[in-house]
């Protein structure tokens, strides 16, 4: 099996992990959507060793390299990754205390981000957490050139990528039963946004 490295964890995990520490509960089952190279699950799974951190990707590759990294160094608590396409209507677990999605909104079809907060809507308890972690766009905010830039160069690749407006993701929160609670500033033009159950 493969790992993948994708330099970008090592420059974001710091400062996601810091929005975890005030935002997940003592313990618990995350789900992890989108989970990736599994660098993240690795990472963050050791530093919460009262939750069971469940990755998920629907990608093969992704899989194969989340299932190399846990082998490699994962702990007790790094659950087997399972395939998870996030739009679709039907997912692999039928309950979850908190979700974590880093970077998927961008490099999705919009259905993506949808089946993602339906899924919150029926898997979270109340007052459950989706933490979502990416580049956004936001009215009230001028986008930087660079992110602007980003989105060109996304929608060149596949016209249904793109950076994603945060009030269509409020939107999609509230027709879920989700409020956002709480938007986080991130390095390099990024944000945390925090959705929780009602």
């Amino acid at each position: 099996m493969t790992k993948l490295y994708y330099p970008s964890t090592e420059r974001n995990r710091e400062p996601i992990l810091a929005v975890l520490q005030q935002e997940l509960p003592a313990s618990g089952l995350l789900v992890e959507v989108a989970a990736g190279s599994g660098e993240h699950a690795v990472y963050f799974s050791k530093r919460f060793p009262d939750w069971q951190w469940q990755p998920t990707d629907p990608q093969e590759e992704a899989l194969e390299s989340i299932a190399a990294w846990r082998e490699e160094e994962g702990a007790e608590n790094l659950l087997p990754p399972l395939e998870l396409d996030a739009s679709a209507d039907a997912w692999p677990v039928d309950a979850a205390d908190a979700m974590l999605c880093v970077n998927m909104t961008h490099i999705s079809p919009p259905a993506a981000t949808e089946g993602l907060f339906a899924a919150a809507g029926r898997l979270l308890p109340s007052g459950g957490p989706l933490v979502i972690y990416g580049p956004f766009v936001e009215a009230e905010v001028e986008t930087t050139a660079s992110n602007l830039d980003f989105d060109a160069s996304l929608k060149s690749r596949d016209p249904s990528w793109g950076l994603r407006d945060v009030a269509w993701l409020d939107e999609l929160a509230a027709a879920n039963g989700l409020e956002r609670t709480a938007r986080h500033a991130m390095p390099a033009n990024n944000l945390t946004l925090v959705y929780r159950r009602k």
